[in-house]
Order: C-alpha cells, then sequence, then structure tokens
C-alpha cells in the first residue's frame, strides 16, 4: 500500500509539473495531427502550473505558474486551456486545445485567400498544413468570427494586433463592445460603459485607454478550413498555455471497426509512433 501510494505521488508530481499525455479527439489539425494521435507534452517548456481544477470535474482552481525556459513562438504546437467563446468570461467546461502558434505578443495577423501573412511576412506553411475548397470573398462576413462587427471571415481576416503587456488600447464604445469588453473581464476587472465613458473596476478610463497587462498570442489550427481557433474566440493569454507537443508515443485509426486482434493490429499507425511534432 505505501508502494502504491507512493507511486501515485510521484505520478501526479510528474504528470503536473513534467509530462502529460494527451489524445487527438478532431482533426483540426491534421494532416499534423490525425484524430487517434496519442502525445506526450511538455508542461515545463513554457512554465508548470499547480493543478487548474479539481480533477475529474469542471471546478477551476487558483493556480501559480512557474517560470518556464522559454516563451511560445511561432511554428510551436501548444496546448492550452480553451478560453471560452468571444462572448464568454471563461469556458464552463475544463478542455484542453491543441493549435499551432501563428503570433505572438506585438504581432499583426493578416489572411489574404487563405494565405497567412505575420508582420507582412508570409507564415511558413507547415509542410502537412490541410487546406480545402474556395476562398471566401474578401469583405464577406462570417458569423462568429473575432472580433464582431467586421466584415471578416476565414480566409480573409485582418490586419489584427496580438496585445502585449503594457500596451496602450484606445477603446471607442463601439470595439467596447465588439472585442475590449469580455477581454478587459478576462484580465479580472469589472467593467461597464456609461454613454461615451468606460468604467473599469468603477473609474473611469483615462482618455478612454487602457493598459494591457499579460502577453496573447494568437493560436490556429493546420486544418485551416475545419479549426475553431483564434479567428473565431480571440487571443490566448500566457496564463492559459499549458504546454508544448513533443512526440506521437501511439497513434491508430479509431474508425476501423475492429472485433478481432487482426482488426486492432491493422488499425495501427505504425508509420506514426514516434514521430517528433513540428
Amino acid at each position: 500500500f505505501d508502494a502504491l501510494v507512493y507511486a501515485a505521488i510521484v505520478a501526479f508530481f510528474i504528470k503536473v509539473f513534467f509530462f502529460e499525455a494527451y489524445r487527438i479527439p478532431t482533426g483540426s489539425m491534421e494532416n499534423t495531427l490525425l484524430i487517434g494521435d496519442f502525445l506526450i507534452v511538455t508542461k515545463f517548456t513554457y512554465g508548470s502550473t499547480t493543478p487548474r481544477n479539481i480533477p475529474f470535474t469542471d471546478i477551476r482552481l487558483p493556480f501559480v505558474k512557474l517560470p518556464g525556459f522559454k516563451d511560445p513562438e511561432p511554428g510551436d504546437v501548444v496546448v492550452f486551456d480553451y478560453p471560452g467563446n468571444q462572448n464568454e468570461l471563461e469556458s464552463p467546461v475544463v478542455m484542453n486545445y491543441i493549435k499551432r502558434c501563428v503570433g505572438g505578443p506585438g504581432d499583426t495577423i493578416l489572411i489574404v485567400n487563405k494565405v497567412l501573412y505575420v508582420n507582412s511576412q508570409e507564415f511558413p506553411k507547415p509542410p502537412d498544413m490541410l487546406i480545402r475548397g474556395q476562398s471566401s470573398p474578401e469583405g464577406q462576413s462570417e458569423v462568429g468570427i473575432y472580433p464582431m462587427g467586421t466584415d471578416w471571415n476565414k480566409d480573409n481576416y485582418g490586419p489584427l494586433a496580438i496585445p502585449k503587456e503594457g500596451d496602450v488600447i484606445k477603446v471607442t464604445p463601439e470595439s467596447y463592445n465588439n472585442q475590449w469588453k469580455m477581454f478587459i473581464q478576462r484580465e479580472g476587472h469589472e467593467t461597464r460603459l456609461d454613454g461615451e465613458t468606460i468604467l473599469v473596476d468603477g473609474t473611469p478610463l483615462p482618455n478612454n485607454e487602457y493598459t494591457v497587462e499579460r502577453d496573447y498570442y494568437f493560436m490556429m489550427g493546420d486544418n485551416r478550413d475545419n479549426s475553431s481557433d483564434s479567428r473565431y474566440w480571440g487571443y490566448v493569454s500566457d496564463d492559459d498555455i499549458v504546454g508544448e507537443a513533443l512526440v506521437i508515443y501511439w497513434s491508430w485509426d479509431a474508425n476501423i471497426p475492429f472485433s478481432r486482434l487482426g482488426d486492432l493490429l491493422g488499425s495501427i499507425r505504425w508509420d506514426r509512433i514516434g514521430k517528433v511534432i513540428h
């Protein structure tokens, strides 16, 4: 019994602070990651945290983030705590998403006919990126695109600047309702609009200018036409970052029905096991 307790404590410590296993449930990262891939994610790379929620529940806990070895960089495949839809203070369900970081604090995102540009430079295409179908016309607005009130769509998007700590943002009554109200609330403040004045924690913002308190990132799936990502729900804060995807340790095609051992063996993707994620 003592040995089991000790092993459980060690396993919990490793899972919280060093490595965690994840399974790919959707096709948003095809063909870099496939449904049925099982990954090892390093949690210490960007800074481990104490537990974010009570295990097996959606009850969130205050957490402390430890220093990491580096910050997420454009091109990294990142696991993060899903921040919720753009009109939600936080997701009602605790869940992790995995996407590719395409922009960091201070960068500017622009998509023109499915081609992604970061700071006016074309973003390197991931080798296994998946693009299907025709591009939506420029100026044709898409329901659910972030921020609200634009004529953008998933194929023609931006330009959109990614906030960084210390940025001073001019907030207008229109942009407050469409973009900044929930952003300010997610930074931990009460806010409301009083006529033409933005109130934060009951105090008017001087010149309606808000100073950003965190660094943010822009995440996109490699399956650009079938991915719920920052184009729809906005930025990911540095506090939401969980870890970096490292390697595929197991993979099988869950769509193959199997009733005997031969079917199970036939569903295993042997060529993907041990593949380092880029």
